[in-house]
């Protein structure tokens, strides 16, 4: 266990811990605000970075060799998602809940190429089922427009063809088959259930988390939201596709995204058909 422990934590996410300690801490002398403070906050982001890396690499290691690994971390990585449309519809605001998923599909895509950079495997995994994968993320961002450009009234339009669209790219997915791997399994098979509990926990508390931390450094709210949030947000599917990357699980990596993204809709789907059902 301390091995694996050791393993999951790479140079990136060391990298990406400095710089998250580095910016509240600097924003917060800039802005004249609690450096003190800004520096326990940044720590708690990075624990909950630490969490969500560790509870993926979990999920991982224990699934490696079961076939549609990319299509099981497609769902488990929506986890905070699925907790934000939650809060989003016990407040009452439809919009607000189907934007986190609705927005995630455009920054999946993103996530999957900086993944293929870092891992050096640009080439391997843009070429992997190209065809399907680009026409999956235009047409599920597609419909992530198309939300808002329709008034609530034609709602029940979208979902249907958010429905219909989704539906065929799901099934349409390229299939996967069960790699098998030299590792040793080092992680018992029933760690996934305490991993995907920490992982939808964490993603839960990465918002608060990471909100507190930016009034405590008076970092403007501009520029948390556009480089802050909506990279930590999204990091469980960074971290699948890093690992699935390294391990040469091409396939795996790009269904991991793409059956994101059509979850993603599928969730926004369920929001508004809830947010119909208590309202109607």
């Amino acid at each position: 266990m301390k091995q694996f422990l050791v393993n999951s934590i790479g140079r990136i996410d060391m990298i990406c811990w400095i710089l998250v300690v580095v910016f509240f801490c600097a924003c917060a002398v800039l802005f004249n605000g609690d450096l003190n403070l800004s520096f326990i906050a940044a720590g708690g982001v990075v624990l909950v970075m630490i969490m969500i890396g560790l509870s993926i690499e979990v999920i991982i290691e224990t699934l490696k060799k079961v076939r549609g690994l990319g299509t099981i971390t497609g769902f488990i990585t929506n986890g905070p998602e699925l907790v934000c449309l939650v809060v989003g519809l016990v407040v009452g605001d439809v919009l607000f809940a189907a934007s986190t998923p609705l927005g995630s599909n455009f920054m999946n895509p993103v996530l999957l190429i900086s993944a293929a950079l870092v891992c050096r495997v640009f080439s391997k995994a843009m070429k992997t089922n190209w065809q399907y994968s680009l026409t999956c993320i235009v047409l599920t961002a597609g419909l992530a427009v198309s939300f808002y450009t329709i008034s609530m009234t034609h709602h029940i339009y979208w979902m249907a063809a958010g429905l219909v669209i989704t539906g065929i790219l799901f099934f349409k997915r390229p299939p996967e088959t069960a790699e098998q791997s030299l590792e040793d399994v080092v992680i018992a098979r029933w760690s996934i259930i305490p991993a995907v509990i920490v992982l939808i926990s964490a993603g839960y508390f990465l918002d608060p988390v990471v909100s507190f931390a930016s009034e405590q450094s008076h970092a403007p709210k501009g520029v948390i939201g556009f480089f802050v949030l909506a990279t930590l947000s999204s990091w469980p599917e960074f971290k699948s596709c890093l690992a699935l990357l390294s391990r040469g699980k091409y396939l795996a990596a790009v269904l991991n995204i793409t059956v994101s993204n059509i979850t993603n809709i599928w969730l926004a789907i369920a929001g508004v058909a809830t947010y119909f059902f208590m309202t109607g």
